[in-house]
Order: C-alpha cells, then sequence, then structure tokens
C-alpha cells in the first residue's frame, strides 16, 4: 500500500478522532492512533491501524507513546493530530481549582508534552505537520463551558507562538477550531460535571438542569451540527497543501460567530453571545 506519510492521531476512540485516523488510513496515510480502552484499541488494530494506549494526564504514557511510534518508523514521524481531550462543563464559579487542572492536564499539558516530544524528530528531518484539533470556545465564549473554553485559549495561544518559532524550519503548525460536530465529547463530559459540579447547591442550580438534560442527551441537536467529515476535510488541506493555514474554521455557526466578533461592536457582541449556551 502507498503510503503519503507517518502521522499520529490521538483521541481515535470515538468522534472526530476515530473517524479521522480511518479515513487517513484510506487515503494512504501510516496511522498511529490512540485510545485509552483496549477494546477502543482493538478495533482500530482490525481497521489497520497501529494502535496504542495514551492518556494525556500520565507523562509516562506519552514517552511510552513516542518511544513506541518513533521505533517502528526509523525514529521519523511525518505528522501529529493532536486531538484527544474533555470538556469540563459548569459555571466558572462552581469550578473548582481540581477541575481545572484535570481539564489542563488533558487538553494542554498533556498536549504541550507530546508536542515537544515529536518537534525535534521533526527539525531533524526538516520537514513535519503539527495539527491541533482546537475549538471555536478557544477563541469566542459560551457561558458554562468555562474549563473547557480556557483550555482551548491555552492552547491557542500556546501553538501560535510554537508556528512563529518553527517558521522557516519546514515545521508546519494549524489550529482547527471546530464549532457543533456530532462526537461523544459532551455525554462523556457528564461525569466529569457529575464528579466537580455541586449543581443542586449553585445559583445556577436552574440553568444546570438543561444543561444536564443536554448532555445526557449527547449535546445540540442543531440542524447545523456536521459529522466528523467536515474536521477531515480541514485536516487533509493542513496536512497536505504546500501552504497550510494557521486558522480552519469549520461549521456554519463557528463562523458566523467570528465574523460577529470582528464585525460588531464588543458590547453588543458579549450581549449576543451570552445569550448562547
Amino acid at each position: 500500500m502507498k503510503t503519503n506519510g507517518t502521522i499520529l492521531v490521538t483521541g481515535a476512540s470515538s468522534g472526530i478522532g476515530a473517524y479521522c485516523a480511518r479515513a487517513l488510513r484510506r487515503d494512504g496515510w501510516r496511522v498511529f492512533a490512540t485510545a485509552r480502552r483496549p477494546e477502543d484499541l482493538a478495533a482500530l488494530e482490525k481497521d489497520g491501524i497501529e494502535a496504542f494506549y495514551l492518556d494525556y494526564r500520565q507523562p509516562e504514557s506519552i514517552a511510552s507513546l513516542v518511544e513506541n511510534v518513533l521505533s517502528r518508523t526509523d525514529g521519523q514521524l511525518d505528522a501529529l493530530f493532536n486531538n484527544g481531550a474533555h470538556a469540563q462543563a459548569g459555571a466558572v464559579e462552581d469550578l473548582p481549582v481540581e477541575a481545572l487542572r484535570e481539564q489542563f492536564e488533558a487538553n494542554f499539558f498533556g498536549w504541550h508534552d507530546l508536542t515537544r516530544r515529536i518537534v525535534p524528530v521533526m527539525r531533524a528531518q526538516g520537514h513535519g505537520r503539527i495539527v491541533h484539533c482546537s475549538s471555536i470556545l478557544g477563541l469566542l465564549p459560551i457561558k458554562y463551558r468555562g474549563a473547557y473554553a480556557a483550555s482551548k485559549h491555552a492552547v491557542e495561544g500556546l501553538m501560535l507562538c510554537l508556528r512563529a518559532e518553527l517558521r522557516d524550519t519546514g515545521i508546519h503548525v494549524s489550529l482547527i477550531e471546530p464549532g457543533p460536530i456530532r462526537s461523544n465529547i459532551a455525554s462523556n463530559g457528564l461525569a466529569w460535571f457529575e464528579r466537580y459540579i455541586d449543581a443542586e447547591n449553585s445559583a445556577h442550580s436552574r440553568a444546570y438542569e438543561a444543561q444536564i438534560a443536554r448532555l445526557k442527551g449527547g449535546g445540540s441537536k442543531s440542524r447545523l451540527k456536521l459529522g466528523p467529515e467536515a474536521v477531515y476535510k480541514s485536516l487533509r488541506h493542513a496536512l497536505e497543501h504546500p501552504r497550510p493555514r494557521p486558522h480552519y474554521i469549520v461549521t456554519l455557526p463557528a463562523k458566523i460567530g467570528v465574523i460577529m466578533k470582528r464585525i460588531l461592536p464588543a458590547g453588543l457582541f458579549y450581549r449576543l453571545i451570552a445569550g448562547q449556551g
């Protein structure tokens, strides 16, 4: 099978990561993908993907992943797609520090650790693509998403600086900012909400009733929600175009939000956005 190159895809148990790992394999990439549950790793292997355990919150698993992947590629890697994450819901005033630490360990510090281990590999070979699946919440604020939005804002800031620092090295860094995409991230977030948020005694208890129903139902039912193939289209461009973009805004609601932020007075924009969520 002809290969377009080697790529490491994280968070491939379901949703965006699972779809993109299989689509890349179909399109000729040699794919290394990560998950945590044995049954998800087995499903990936069944589809011809080389699968490894990874928990971004465990530095030793990051180190082991990189060692195992590079041992199969003679120490080279063409691309990295950071995707694995979870979404901690809850009003900012209800978030204990422990919840923020968990959110940042999984969504930010782990991404940084893995990326730092891959950059020297790409420097040595003289090329590489690093793509981060951020979120439109890395650019726009939505109530009750403060922890997740903060982690994505942090990814945006850190990786755009990395992009500038890697200019003229042959290594390109891109960020994908999806809006509503069909995935399990909302329903998977229910356990984190229940673990850290005292909904019953919160000033937001009534609003949380709707939030809990939304999480149990798998997130928003908007007709504008797209499938993970929309993200894959942007990922392919970031991986294969000679001049990949720094930002890829995915879904119509996300694009509208970015345009509104650019053209509306700040006060009006934030009043409108406060009604979302």
